[in-house]
């Protein structure tokens, strides 16, 4: 079932459209920085395109975009994941990863191009569905983890195998051509939100896998399923979270 947005998973632990932040009280049709209670953190977009992280950050700042709530207008330039897609993407059959999307039209780098959307999961209903997949099975199951300042950490997972958007038909890469950011706009329930990097995207902090994660799965290959991006630093499998699998 195609849906553009999240919605709430089967289990029913979180409600990815309950509006919970409060708006900015910006009486422009554009916020300005400093100014503006959801830019306090600083500019998110340059003409459309999101901007560079500082590279000495180990993390990327945390993206908020302007609110139903918030009183600017609707061609606020922080308003950008919100408004969906603006480029014209096609499925199509690829020869051994399934269907597949690309562009029909040129998209620049730092542009937002699709969000990656499903069901928002709790981790224990993540986990079963996890555990219910055989060999054979997709898996379209992603886990993102935010490391916050106080040293907790926020787990994120989302899963359009039954309800979903074109996000769904992305394949892996190792070395994508796409960077993930997560953006929230009404809640802490994040956006998943894909933008265009003509760079490997470990530049934009989305980390890649340590030498302890990669020894301790490399008995557990079993478990993982091979990837066929062909690149040069292709890894011979697809990402994993050994947290979603059972310890032997």
């Amino acid at each position: 079932q195609y849906s553009p947005d999240n919605v709430a998973g089967a289990d029913g632990d979180i409600d990815p459209t309950e509006v919970t932040f409060p708006g900015c009280s910006c009486l422009t049709s554009s916020c300005a920085v400093h100014t503006c209670s959801c830019l306090c953190r600083g500019e998110n977009y340059t003409s459309l395109c999101i901007k560079p992280t500082d590279e000495e950050e180990e993390y990327a700042r945390p993206v908020f975009e302007c609110n139903a709530l918030c009183q600017c207008g609707e061609s606020c330039q922080n308003r950008v994941v919100q408004r969906g897609l603006q480029f014209r993407l096609e499925v199509f059959k690829t020869e051994k990863k399934g269907w597949g999307l690309r562009t029909l039209e040129f998209v620049a780098k730092g542009r937002f191009v699709c969000e990656y959307a499903g069901e928002v999961l709790g981790f224990n209903e993540a986990r079963r569905r996890i555990h219910a997949q055989t060999s054979k099975d997709s898996n379209y199951i992603i886990a993102v983890r935010e490391h916050l300042h106080s040293g907790q950490v926020m787990e994120t997972f989302v899963d359009p195998t039954y309800i979903g958007n074109v996000g769904r038909f992305l394949n892996h890469s190792c070395e994508p051509n796409l960077f993930m950011v997560p953006v929230r706009v009404d809640s802490m329930v994040p956006k998943l939100a894909l933008f265009a990097a003509t760079d490997y995207s470990g530049k934009f902090h989305n980390l890649s896998i340590t030498n302890r994660e990669q020894k301790s799965s490399e008995g557990d290959n079993r478990w993982r399923k091979p990837c066929y991006c062909g690149s040069r630093t292709c890894a011979s499998f697809l990402p994993w979270d050994s947290s979603l699998f059972p310890t032997p």
